[in-house]
């Protein structure tokens, strides 16, 4: 037979049902009885190419983009890079010495020195007698049946470290007792009469202290407490929190954590250098905010254009947080005077702004919850639009549905971090017998509530904002066409 005449391939054609068959042309020879039919489904299917090549050859979610959005993506974020990097150039600290704040400077002019000590024994004692924050070389005793009357606790402590390692010195602890009397300075005490009076530290038997030393008129030295040494507890707090992250983020965590440092490292070696500098404080917080951005989110999400829209989407609710933040600042006539730290500050250098310091503190203090809403915003967005018959409007509704839960929740987390946070604050307001709308519109509270407003505006602002980038880097794939058996 001829090869025009060739009996078409078995894979090419469709399994035949009953009603379509025909009959086969009648055999030039006597054959055998036909082999028992064979179920159409053993049978393979016909090949056909009637699809749609959407479809992604590469593990992980699909990012289908238009032509347009890659190279706008790279030159926005090309062009705020070189704007961060020449921000900083210009912002660059000197990392010159400063001078030692009052309060933190010792009696001969530099900064405190410390040491650390161990609580070994405590004992009552009258608190004129004991010798409190001398230096001897034998451990200090004290008579319990004698001094029972005494209005101090006495805590011997051993020295651990520093030039009179090895020896002893007293500390001494006033009790309620010392606070008894009914003069015109008497307050009511709470707890027992033995418990040390408020604001006095309460030391036990195996507390590791650091004190810090002085010089007296004789040349010896005196010490006093200074804070409990935290470095151990602090290191398994920290190793606790990389190992929680990592362990349920795995690499990623960890790259989170990377970032975290990173963050951390242009804070301390950046930004707080360069404001003492007198460098405008707002400039600062915003190249500082950027270069933070960068690396964390690249780190964190990896170089995809789904993290690229989240980064964009940051970057331009941040500028929308130091524009609301510049207007709460001018509207509230909000000055930083309020607090006891920023007092101190102005003291210190009087060259720093303290409303560009309160400018600064609210652009630093979006970061972390603008992050968490961009990144989501823009995963939602671009899952959305990887389903087949999705448009980018429906993926932009999709993914401010998913917005709308999103700034519920984390609304609330913004406010009661800042409430904690002034917790002390407002328990003393709470006592001070003034109105509320006195309290509520005074600096120190309308500082807090301004903080929240600006983070919660610029929040809210960002699902939207956000969302509408990511949809507009997508292509939406095509609903493939219903094939028919």
């Amino acid at each position: 037979m001829s090869p025009r005449h060739a009996l078409p391939d078995p894979d090419d054609v469709a399994p035949a049902t009953p009603a379509q068959a025909t009959p086969p042309p009648p055999p030039a020879a006597p054959v055998a009885a036909p082999a028992p039919a064979t179920e159409p489904a053993a049978r393979k299917p016909r090949k056909t190419h009637a699809h749609t090549h959407t479809h992604s050859h590469h593990g992980g979610p699909v990012e289908n983009l238009a032509h347009f959005a890659k190279p706008l993506v790279v030159g926005l974020l090309t062009v705020i890079a070189v704007a961060t990097a020449v921000g900083a150039i210009f912002l660059w600290p000197t990392h010159s010495d400063h001078p030692i704040p009052v309060q933190f400077r010792s009696a001969d002019g530099g900064p405190i020195k410390t040491v650390q000590a161990s609580v070994i024994a405590q004992s009552r004692a009258d608190c004129g007698t004991m010798g409190a924050g001398s230096v001897s070389e034998q451990q200090p005793m004290f008579d319990d049946d004698s001094d029972t009357t005494g209005a101090c606790i006495a805590s011997v402590a051993e020295l651990t470290s520093g030039p009179d390692k090895g020896n002893y010195t007293v500390l001494s602890t006033a009790t309620n007792r010392a606070q008894s009397g009914t003069g015109p300075d008497h307050y009511e005490t709470h707890g027992s009469p033995d418990d040390p009076i408020a604001g006095q530290p309460t030391f036990k038997v195996g507390d590791k202290l650091r004190l810090s030393m002085s010089s007296v008129p004789d040349g010896g030295t005196r010490y006093s407490f200074f804070d409990y040494q935290r470095g151990i507890p602090l290191l398994f707090w920290a190793i606790a929190f990389v190992v929680a992250v990592v362990a349920v983020a795995t690499w990623r965590g960890l790259r989170a954590v990377i970032g975290l440092a990173f963050a951390f490292a242009i804070l301390a070696f950046f930004a707080l250098p360069s404001i003492l500098d007198g460098h405008s404080p707002v400039a600062v917080a915003v190249v500082s905010a950027s270069a933070i951005l960068f690396p964390v989110l690249y780190l964190a999400h990896g170089l995809s254009m789904r993290t690229s829209s989240a980064l964009l989407g940051t970057l331009a609710s941040l500028g929308l947080a130091v524009g609301l933040s510049k207007v709460a600042v001018s509207t509230l006539s909000l000055t930083g005077l309020s607090g006891e730290s920023t007092m101190s500050l102005q003291l210190y250098q009087g060259s720093i702004s303290l409303s560009g310091l309160l400018l600064a503190g609210f652009v630093i203090g979006t970061l972390g919850v603008l992050n968490d809403v961009t990144i989501t915003q823009a995963s939602a967005t671009f899952e959305l639009a990887s389903v087949p018959g999705e448009s980018r409007m429906d993926a932009f509704r999709g993914g401010m549905r998913v917005g709308r839960d999103h700034i519920a929740s984390t609304v609330y987390t913004l406010v009661f971090a800042y409430a904690g946070a002034a917790l002390p604050l407002l328990l003393l307001f709470y006592v001070a017998g003034q109105p509320v709308t006195g309290l509520i519109t005074g600096e120190a509270v309308a500082i807090e509530l301004a903080r929240t407003f600006v983070g919660g505006i610029a929040l809210a602002l960002s699902v939207p904002l956000t969302t509408a980038i990511a949809a507009a880097l997508v292509t939406p794939i095509a609903k493939e066409p219903a094939t028919t058996a």
